[in-house]
């Protein structure tokens, strides 16, 4: 990639620059400019959206039988496996995620299409029981010009995502992906217009969310927002969505409880418990950030739990090895820190971590060790606020009903785990705690077939899933008169 090509944007089948302020996109493991690019104005969301409005007007997508649409989408996932090494290598310069993680979010992107284009075509509608002279029906159609607005923690995986069951809907896409790591969703756009996605269908602005994100979910024309990331954003949007009558589905913050009983297989909860926390650097809406142990087993589990975290290798994304890359940008790893310095004012210990490591070849980039913390109890500020990075706090528990009434004392309920041989407990912890997703004797495995989202301040609506298409669509009742003789009330 060459920093000095000004990267056009995708505005409604044009692929020219942004008419915004030109900014570049760094590396996070150098601090290098990878990409430059202009943002897009107010008047490329104007021109994107029209565009956008027109197109499903006009190019005959929406009408599509299913099975036509899906044969775009499965070429999609076709050519997303076809060019997987060159994507996973711009995903790694994109965040700086490790590029055998990033290689599993290709994956995960190409998967997707092809989950939806199945979806699209065996889609039923329904044939409701009749009540009466008609025949009633239950049908559904595309809702028109749908907005992605994505995060930065997992570009293409997240992008898909959206952007699958919106196309398998009929619908034209607006992807707004975050500021810093805008790569992939114009990749995906470029793949789509290969595969056979109508010109005009998708645009991509890239820009600040509080200028560029806004603009996109106030348009009139915009009939559903789909936004994954903060909290504060999101309840924002949801305003906006509130005040256009406008459905929305958001996945936001989390601040998830993992929980480690007396009979757990400690191998399995050592392993799972720090792929939970310390993948992806942490920065993960489901990370397991809140650990609560059986005060029986607490010391021997941290113990190694610690010597586990110390080990994990924290290094160039590039290299195969690395199981930890940097994390986004200077300014979020100050933040981590500073909320690392705010626990051990709270009276926390660090039992391991909470320092920059020396990464050879990379001074600059934005690199911090797996930390785990101790001696504080759940009302704690790092217990309570989302930190989006590898930080652990690990409190004893003494019984089980503590220990439900602690993992649920939280605004967030997005996941939680549960490590158990027990599997009665198993079952009532997780049908007791409060969360959208609950792990047994597992963390952090994902399936599109599944439902996924979050409680109260962890979002609303639920993407993946057969059913997931729907969120794309208007639902509409047909019926169908089948009496022999007028309807008798304007008889005289």
């Amino acid at each position: 990639m060459n920093p000095q090509e000004v990267l056009p944007i995708c505005i409604a089948g044009e692929w020219r620059l942004g008419t915004g302020d030109r900014y570049g996109t760094r590396y996070p493991a150098t601090g290098e400019v990878v990409a430059e690019l202009n943002a897009a104005s107010l008047a490329d969301v104007e021109e994107a959206v029209q565009g956008a409005h027109h197109a499903f007007l006009t190019s005959g997508w929406a009408q599509r039988k299913p099975h036509e649409r899906a044969a775009v989408l499965y070429r999609v996932a076709e050519l997303i496996r076809a060019q997987a090494e060159p994507l996973a290598q711009r995903q790694r310069l994109d965040n700086g995620k490790p590029i055998s993680e990033t290689r599993a979010l290709v994956a995960s992107a190409a998967g997707t299409f092809q989950f939806f284009a199945a979806a699209c075509e065996t889609l039923e509608e329904t044939i409701t029981p009749q009540r009466g002279d008609c025949l009633t029906m239950s049908v559904y159609e595309p809702m028109g010009v749908v907005a992605a607005i994505t995060p930065w923690n997992s570009p293409i995986a997240s992008e898909a995502q959206k952007m699958a069951p919106a196309l398998a809907a009929g619908n034209a896409v607006v992807v707004k992906p975050a500021e810093v790591t805008p790569l992939m969703a114009l990749e995906l756009a470029r793949i789509c217009e290969e595969a056979g996605v109508p010109r005009g269908l998708i645009s991509v602005l890239p820009g600040k969310g509080s200028v560029i994100g806004d603009a996109i979910t106030k348009h009139p024309l915009v009939r559903r927002v789909s936004f994954t990331g903060g909290t504060t954003t999101g309840k924002h949007i949801a305003h906006i969505a509130a005040d256009k009558m406008m459905p929305v589905s958001l996945e936001l913050g989390g601040k998830s409880p993992t929980m480690v009983f007396d009979d757990a297989d400690l191998d399995h909860a050592v392993n799972g418990v720090l792929y939970g926390i310390f993948s992806s650097s942490g920065e993960s809406c489901i990370a397991g950030s809140r650990l609560f142990v059986a005060r029986s087993q607490y010391e021997a589990f941290i113990d190694r739990l610690a010597h586990g975290a110390a080990q994990l290798r924290v290094g160039d994304p590039a290299d195969e090895r690395t199981q930890m890359g940097p994390l986004i940008t200077d300014r979020h790893r100050d933040s981590i820190e500073s909320y690392v310095a705010a626990g051990v004012d709270e009276g926390g210990q660090l039992r391991t971590g909470g320092v920059r490591p020396d990464v050879a070849g990379l001074p600059n980039g934005y690199f911090y060790t797996p930390t785990i913390i101790e001696g504080l109890d759940n009302h704690a500020r790092i217990c309570q606020e989302e930190i989006f990075g590898p930080v652990l706090v690990a409190i004893p528990f003494d019984d089980e009903d503590d220990l439900i009434e602690q993992a649920n004392d939280s605004v967030y309920a997005l996941a939680a785990g549960i490590w158990t041989r027990d599997y009665k407990r198993a079952w009532r912890v997780a049908r007791a705690v409060q969360a959208g997703n609950v792990w047994i004797n597992t963390y952090k495995q994902f399936s599109i077939a599944t439902p996924f989202g979050g409680w109260r301040d962890s979002g609303l609506g639920r993407e993946k899933g057969r059913l997931g298409i729907l969120q794309y669509m208007e639902q509409k009742s047909v019926y169908w008169g089948l009496n022999e003789q007028p309807l008798p009330w304007a008889n005289h």
